[in-house]
């Protein structure tokens, strides 16, 4: 079954309302360009190639059997590879044309996967149930302005003892602009930070421009965000590559490790955490 419901736009303040929008649309244009990019490599994952890197798979363990809520899925490869690998998904992202193109993904891979069309902090008037897992990975917290919201969300959706895992690009990685030439934004959470971009981390340029809003939060911010809302840290790794080429000048150091040229091994590029609810 695939679902997709549409964002209680009556339950958001006027300021989310605004930034939920233009990530929204952005999300959209981007998602467009993603589909068909050779980075996201559609037809190779049709063919069974997988999604997953061995750092969110190593902390996930054995998922057979396993329900998982996957948040902030774009269009689905990570949901639709635990599926393959027997965990029950719930995919859930607040692009629309994501979650159109990851029902479009799901059936062609004939996955059982489903997945829900909503903003993060309203997921709770679309669903109703709990989880063995929540998951999310890869440039997602950036978009959300409360994080102790987004813990509670995340609490309020496992079963008890159920399992967190986070992996996020490092807030060190979001200090410098877009060259790594300089210090250009603050390490702790700020002002929104607002852009405007003609071209993704794929190939190609985007059809239009785009505009996004988005906020650095610090290592510290998540820890305490997840700790307050009884989820308890079992494991916080720091890691000094990605497994993304998508920072200026990176090289492979390793095979699907890569550095960013200039500074080696000496910047945290990566963090993850697993974390367990208690209570």
């Amino acid at each position: 079954m695939y679902l997709i419901h549409c964002p209680t736009k009556n339950k958001l303040s006027q300021m989310e309302e605004n930034y939920i929008e233009k990530n929204r649309n952005a999300w959209n244009k981007r998602s467009e360009l993603h589909f068909s990019s050779a980075f996201y490599d559609v037809e190779g994952f049709l063919n069974g190639k997988s999604s997953l890197n061995p750092i969110e798979l190593e902390l996930l363990g054995d998922v057979k059997g396993k329900s998982i809520l996957h948040l902030q899925c774009h269009f689905g490869q990570d949901s639709i590879s635990l599926n393959r690998l027997g965990a029950e998904v719930t995919g859930v992202d607040l692009s629309d044309k994501a979650i159109e193109l990851a029902i479009e993904l799901a059936q062609k891979a004939n996955s059982s996967a489903q997945f829900i069309c909503s903003d993060i902090y309203d997921l709770p008037y679309h669903l109703d149930e709990k989880f063995d897992i929540v998951f999310t990975s890869y440039g997602t917290i950036g978009w959300l302005p409360d994080l102790d919201k987004w813990a509670k969300i995340i609490a309020e959706f496992l079963k008890p003892n159920g399992q967190f895992v986070f992996v996020e690009f490092h807030p060190f990685v979001w200090m410098f602009d877009n060259e790594f030439e300089k210090i250009q934004y603050n390490y702790f959470k700020g002002e929104a930070i607002i852009e405007t971009k003609d071209e993704s981390y794929t190939e190609g340029k985007l059809a239009e421009t785009i505009s996004e809003i988005s906020w650095n939060h610090s290592v510290s911010e998540v820890v305490n965000s997840l700790i307050k809302n009884n989820l308890e840290i079992r494991c916080l790794e720091e890691f000094d590559h990605s497994p993304y080429n998508i920072f200026p000048e990176m090289e492979e150091v390793q095979s699907g490790k890569f550095q960013i040229k200039k500074f080696g091994n000496k910047l945290p590029l990566l963090y993850a955490i697993q974390a367990i609810k208690t209570g």
